[in-house]
């Protein structure tokens, strides 16, 4: 036996392995475990459930999909969740990308504590911030509207916008900049024509996890929508989950139907650019 089937052969039969794959399976259940409970629950009904609470649908109905799907509030919920994300996603990666662009490329005094602050960013919690934040946007006038919610939003995800761009764009080699320097193109010519489509895995990991964070959040719509006198019709999803939850407390079903409905639009997008993700992460760490 040569010394390559050896090898081949010691791999195969490694101990190792199933013990990778029995975490790696644990750790999978313990994630989707609860989103399928709640997606499949979602296609019973509260008797069942009640009675059951572990059973499988018998038999199966969409009742509770089609209530949530033809509720006026629901849809207002989902308005206001893709506004205040995309609004959130559109300005975390045009502010990020413009301040990571000159933290890596540019030489200046302070370079290096400016990249500090940005990473002691994600050490500040939005507890901390949400009195003071509160009586700044009511001052402003920003309380109980949209882009109340949208700015602070925006500034919290910078820090971790920042961290992945600025080793991704300092890994973009320095010769292509000298070359569109020698072809007369400035700093922003090379800025929008060369290092914006480069950058672009790195652009959709960033926007990706603003989106989702921000179809998520909860506390700052909470004290700013929530105490501000938005309509309850316009909250987004996850206020929408908890009020929905609240009236309809004693049908849990719907309550279910609605949980689920309102993952649904964050899950896609992020399977969506899954592999988009994952490329934007390899380059900033080997950056």
């Amino acid at each position: 036996m040569t010394a390559l089937e050896h090898a081949v052969r010691r791999r195969r039969i490694d101990p190792g392995q199933p013990f990778v794959y029995l975490v790696a399976l644990v750790a999978a259940a313990v994630a989707v475990g609860p989103v399928a409970y709640v997606w499949v629950n979602g296609f019973r009904g509260t008797a069942d459930i009640n009675a059951d609470p572990g059973g499988w649908p018998n038999p199966w109905t969409v009742d509770n999909y089609v209530r949530v799907l033809t509720s006026e509030r629901f849809w207002g919920s989902v308005f206001s969740s893709t506004l205040i994300a995309a609004g959130t996603t559109l300005g975390v990666v045009a502010l990020g990308v413009m301040a990571a662009f000159a933290i890596a490329r540019y030489e200046f005094r302070g370079r290096g504590g400016l990249y500090a602050l940005f990473a002691a960013g994600l050490m500040f919690p939005v507890t901390v911030a949400a009195l003071p934040l509160s009586i700044l946007l009511r001052q402003l006038e920003l309380q109980g509207t949209f882009l109340g919610v949208i700015i602070p939003q925006v500034g919290f995800a910078l820090p971790t916008t920042i961290i992945i761009l600025v080793p991704f764009l300092r890994a973009i080699p320095h010769e292509l900049e000298e070359a569109a320097a020698i072809d007369g193109a400035s700093r922003v010519g090379f800025f929008w024509r060369i290092l914006l489509p480069l950058s672009v895995p790195g652009l959709v990991t960033v926007g990706v996890l603003a989106f989702i964070a921000s179809w998520n959040a909860y506390l700052l719509p909470l004290l700013i929508l929530g105490a501000g006198g938005m309509p309850q019709d316009l909250w987004p999803l996850p206020l929408g989950v908890q009020q929905f939850s609240t009236q309809y407390s004693a049908d849990t079903g719907a309550v279910l139907a609605y949980t689920s409905l309102s993952m649904l639009p964050a899950l896609a997008f992020f399977l969506f650019a899954e592999k988009r993700i994952v490329g934007g992460l390899t380059g900033a760490v080997k950056g």
